[in-house]
């Protein structure tokens, strides 16, 4: 009865079952749909499923996605793909164990927990998941890093983290304005490469010939000390932040907390929940744990705010850490990071200048696009490693690793016809990093790191002109 509860794919879409339909859920069911994938979806509350079913396409079950016959119902036996991310860490490992003893498909689990964390590995090895992904953790490293190089919009990294795609808005007067890219690269004498510029809204993936005009977004990549050093020699600051004032005492914020002490930067926590605070205090016990409000101007001005490096706000609701960034702009210098959940009213957001902004579910959302595309390409096969949606998910940055010939391996870039609006922005080649040239190829073993405007690439012979 089970055999036609899939549509017939699309071209190579995947057969893909989301358990929990909360808002990763319901992000992950729009994203892997636009990309031609077919869905079929589980939650226990009948509502949320009576509300998906009226407005996709797709099979809506309610129920425990950690039963056989629920999973039975989904047609477990023919997907490709199971994703939990229901509420529960549990419950996502469980579902994953039984979808896994079910049927061949690969599995991936949402795992927020922070005794989890040092477990991730043994899970993942033990229990046969493809990928087990935490959101604030993930959300934590990226604040770290932004933190690392505060006048960074955003900081995205490849090649295992030896190379940094920066964000950066270029003020009125800085030494670059009215020069091309080539004259900056010329001047600065660096290897590094602007691989986007955003100006009035317009995205442009640039050449050597285009000028950088006041009040452009760019975005830099290169290696971590040579983006630094570049930053620094056209006029920004490139110090870390020495202290850090956080508002919340959740799992972002423990995770966050834990990272920078270990860069040696000082924490001071706010979180009004005197029980949660006791256990900040123990596990954190470098970091200075106050209980209070911290929505309260008067609190936050006796703890120092208008002195900080850095204030990020961490509630649970985005309301209020928009209200508590603006108020940190408005009073002191600090570099403020802003943590929204819901990913509706983006343009709103964008408008207020709130400066760095992060989003935990894009971050879940494409962690788990990437894996799929990579599957899509070849059950035996991962060649992608990273992906990044940048710039209101109109600009992809991706890296492929490059495990056989094909039609871009050996060729110079000179003799390559790639697509419009793409950069071949780096390699990584045995631990070497290129920023390449005409002259340049791609070899076997390479990883390739591509930034474009373009959107679905699953191989890196998708560069190509067809």
């Amino acid at each position: 009865m089970f055999e036609n509860l899939f549509k017939e794919n699309k071209k190579t879409g995947l057969k893909i079952i989301i358990v929990g339909c909360g808002k990763v859920g319901t992000t992950l069911l729009q994203r892997l749909r636009d990309e031609g994938h077919d869905l079929n979806i589980i939650d226990q509350n009948p509502t949320v499923i009576s509300e998906l079913s009226g407005t996709y396409d797709v099979l809506a079950i309610t129920g425990n996605g950690a039963t056989h016959s629920v999973l039975d119902e989904a047609n477990v036996k023919e997907a490709d793909l199971l994703i939990a991310v229901t509420e529960s860490d549990e419950l996502n490992l469980l579902t994953c164990v039984l979808a896994n003893q079910a049927s061949d498909c690969a599995t991936i689990a949402r795992v927020r927990q922070p005794e989890y964390v040092p477990e991730t590995h043994y899970l993942r090895e033990k229990l046969g998941l493809a990928k087990i992904i935490n959101p604030e953790l993930e959300a934590a490293k990226e604040a770290s890093r932004i933190l690392l190089l505060p006048t960074a919009l955003e900081v995205n990294t490849f090649a295992h983290d030896q190379v940094e795609l920066v964000k950066i808005k270029v003020p009125d007067d800085n030494l670059v304005v009215g020069l091309s890219l080539a004259q900056i690269s010329a001047r600065v004498g660096l290897d590094v490469l602007v691989c986007v510029i955003e100006r009035n809204d317009e995205l442009i993936i640039p050449t050597g010939a285009m000028t950088i005009q006041p009040g452009d977004v760019i975005s830099v990549l290169g290696q971590r000390r040579i983006v630094k050093k570049f930053l620094a020699e056209i006029g920004f600051k490139t110090e870390a932040v020495r202290n850090c004032i956080i508002v919340g005492g959740g799992r972002a914020a423990f995770y966050l907390a834990k990272h920078l002490l270990q860069m040696n930067i000082d924490v001071k926590i706010i979180e009004n929940n005197k029980e949660r605070c006791e256990y900040l205090a123990e596990a954190l016990a470098d970091a200075t744990i106050i209980n209070g409000d911290g929505t309260s101007e008067e609190l936050l001005r006796e703890e120092g705010i208008e002195y900080a490096d850095a204030f990020i706000p961490l509630t649970g609701v985005d309301e209020e850490n928009i209200f508590l960034t603006l108020f940190a702009k408005s009073i002191s210098k600090a570099k403020v990071i802003t943590k929204i959940n819901r990913m509706n009213y983006k343009n709103v957001i964008n408008s207020l200048d709130l400066g760095s902004v992060i989003y935990p579910k894009t971050i879940t959302t494409e962690a788990i696009i990437a894996y799929v595309r990579a599957r899509q390409n070849s059950a035996d096969r991962n060649n992608i490693e990273t992906l990044y949606h940048m710039y209101d998910n109109r600009v992809e940055a991706i890296e492929f690793l490059v495990d056989q010939e094909s039609e871009v391996t050996g060729k110079t870039f000179a003799e390559l016809k790639t697509k419009d609006n793409l950069l071949v922005a780096c390699i990584s080649r045995n631990g070497s990093i290129i920023i390449p040239r005409g002259s340049d190829s791609i070899h076997v073993g390479d990883a390739v790191t591509i930034v474009t405007t373009h959107t679905g690439f699953n191989d890196i012979t998708d560069i190509l002109k067809k």
